[in-house]
């Protein structure tokens, strides 16, 4: 059972908000049956994150970043948007990872692909396995600021953080998908045939 690509038609659209990421908007649609129904959604440019696993340790690589909407200190693995013009996916992913946690990886898999919240907004997140991590300097032309400039870095068990999951300690949307199909992966002997890096990515195709 696969998603498919299938676009209602649109007879109308009207901007009722822009902003540094998304733009608010409201657009008439015509169902199949004919019916004319309004529906709003942010725009959204996409996102890339990062399950940066260290075997030898077995622990995850986490951010703590505060996240002003819910007025909490999340933690959450290294991500990023898709806000470079042209930048392939996996790179963006790399960057991410070496700006958020100073970190680089030899080995990297497509983990999972999802549409974070798709009644609400177009953003659609590819999540990234990284394995046999090594330590590397931000790239240069990288500012910390904002959220970013007071976030943490640490590295978390495997096992304590897919319990905190399971307890719903940690609520990152991007961390629980990627925490859970990360041991989804690893309990059934498939971290080794994930999809590659550059695997096809449909809904941005």
């Amino acid at each position: 059972m696969w998603d498919r690509r299938v676009s209602w038609p649109v007879t109308g659209r009207v901007e009722l908000g822009v902003g540094r990421v998304s733009t608010f908007v409201d657009e008439r649609v015509v169902t199949p049956s004919g019916e004319q129904i309004s529906r709003q959604y942010l725009t959204h440019p996409g996102a890339v994150a990062v399950v940066c696993w260290d075997e030898a340790r077995d622990a995850i690589a986490v951010v703590r970043q505060y996240r002003h909407p819910v007025r909490m200190e999340l933690v959450e693995i290294p991500a990023g948007l898709l806000d470079h013009a042209g930048e392939d996916f996996l790179t963006a992913a790399q960057r991410e990872l070496a700006e958020e946690a100073e970190l680089a990886a030899e080995t990297w898999h497509t983990l999972v692909d999802m549409c974070t919240t798709p009644g609400a907004c177009e953003e659609s997140l590819r999540i990234y396995l990284a394995r046999d991590p090594r330590s590397v300097s931000r790239p240069d032309d990288f500012v910390l600021e904002g959220e970013e400039a007071h976030m943490s870095f640490e590295w978390v068990d495997r096992a304590a953080l897919y319990d905190a999951v399971l307890a719903g300690g940690c609520q990152s949307p991007t961390l629980v998908a990627g925490v859970l199909a990360f041991e989804a992966a690893r309990l059934a002997g498939r971290l080794d045939t994930l999809r590659p890096a550059d695997a096809p990515w449909p809904i941005r195709s």
